[in-house]
């Protein structure tokens, strides 16, 4: 184990970020964002409309399709108390797709805003639809450390449970924007190439994507490729400990075609990831092969990656495209088109990092964990570009603006 990267003081990646820095809501055209380049140690500055002249050619672009489900759902008990429900990630089914699209009931792991009040007994809530009202009921099951088992039923097996959030769920909108919900954050919280339902947080360094940036992208000779990891509300979740080594990585699901293996094997050389959830899923791809190694017969979830499988001994000599190559063995065995599992990898100073060679991300929370990732991409570097950005008016965290790390 890398006994220098668990002792990691989390002060030593505090910076001061004064609330009026923080983008409250996103520019009116979302490829006006102001774009930080970071090339050769060097920083300066540019517009994200851009973003295609200081791509290498050849790059491979690769990007986190999921989209934000309204996972927030409001219940009123009879005594008039609010119980808020926030859906964390399916228990039963466990499978994203099987889950939104149950007809009569499902259940899963939910965070429960004022506890207190809800001890026990269904709580039910009307949701309109197509004119007509169905009556979603909660029930809580078992607890398992902050979060709860929640079933949930209803009584119209016409409408899928992707219905019923579609329809009755809020959007989760960052903590750290100290606002409510509003109707044009269900256009600019998702990115313009979301499509699988599953994150309850948007991964936002794609944001700022446009179909102008996509042509531009594309008049370049740029490969784009997609994968997926739905993000959980442990993005958000500060790290507490004094050193890296208490801290506990949420783990989130991932699912990659057997296509984006075969072209990220082919494009090593000039992998760039757009996100930090991009980031940790390419990087978890190297770590599922290292298992694949040991292990050809592995199941599904003993191909998850583990927090700190990356720092233990023996788990980083495998050439990245053999890893890459154990994978693809492994779904041609299973006759499978597509690999899904989980991570819960932390990437901190000290990872070495074994397919991403470059990334486009926005400006993070101070003594995050994707400030951590920052900081081991660029070689312990952060300050310097997170000066630049606080002393260049620019916008942070997840409706701000971006940067481009090479």
């Amino acid at each position: 184990m890398n006994t220098q990267t668990l002792q990691i003081p989390i002060k030593d990646f505090d910076y001061p970020l004064p609330d009026e820095k923080i983008a409250k809501f996103p520019l009116s055209k979302r490829d006006e964002s102001k774009l930080l380049l970071y090339r050769n140690g060097k920083v300066s500055e540019d517009t994200f409309k851009n973003i295609a002249q200081f791509l290498p050619p050849h790059t491979l672009l690769v990007f986190n399709n999921t989209k934000v489900i309204q996972a927030r759902l409001l219940f009123r008990k009879p005594t008039g108390a609010q119980i808020e429900i926030f859906c964390l990630e399916p228990v039963d089914p466990h499978d994203y797709a099987l889950v939104f699209g149950q007809t009569e009931r499902c259940s899963w792991s939910c965070l429960v805003g004022n506890l207190k009040k809800w001890k026990d007994g269904v709580l039910t809530k009307e949701v309109s639809l197509n004119g007509e009202t169905v009556l979603l009921s909660a029930e809580k099951k078992e607890t398992c450390g902050d979060s709860h088992r929640i079933e949930f039923s209803w009584n119209n097996p016409s409408y899928t449970f992707a219905d019923l959030l579609d329809a009755g769920g809020i959007l989760p909108i960052p903590p750290y924007l100290h606002r409510e919900t509003e109707a044009s954050d269900l256009q600019t919280y998702q990115t313009v190439y979301s499509k699988i339902k599953g994150s309850v947080a948007a991964p936002t360094a794609g944001l700022h994507f446009t179909e102008e940036v996509f042509r531009s992208l594309e008049e370049k000779g740029i490969i784009r490729e997609e994968l997926t990891l739905h993000v959980g509300a442990g993005t958000f979740k500060p790290v507490k400990s004094e050193t890296i080594d208490e801290h506990e990585m949420h783990t989130e699901f991932i699912s990659v075609k057997r296509s984006s293996i075969e072209q990220i094997l082919n494009n090593l050389a000039q992998v760039v990831a757009v996100g930090t959830t991009s980031v940790r899923t390419l990087e978890s791809l190297y770590y599922i092969g290292v298992t694949l190694q040991h292990n050809p017969e592995a199941s599904a979830e003993e191909l998850k990656v583990s927090q700190w499988m990356p720092y233990e001994e023996g788990n980083n000599t495998l050439p990245v495209a053999d890893a890459l190559k154990n994978i693809l063995a492994y779904l041609d065995k299973h006759h499978a088109d597509t690999l899904v599992t989980a991570t819960q990898i932390i990437i901190a100073p000290g990872y070495d990092f074994k397919i991403v060679k470059g990334m486009i991300t926005n400006f993070h929370q101070p003594k995050s964990t994707l400030l951590l990732l920052i900081s081991a991409f660029v070689k312990g570097n952060w300050k310097p570009i997170y000066e630049y950005a606080l002393n260049h008016d620019f916008r942070f965290l997840s409706y701000g603006d971006s940067s481009l790390l090479l």
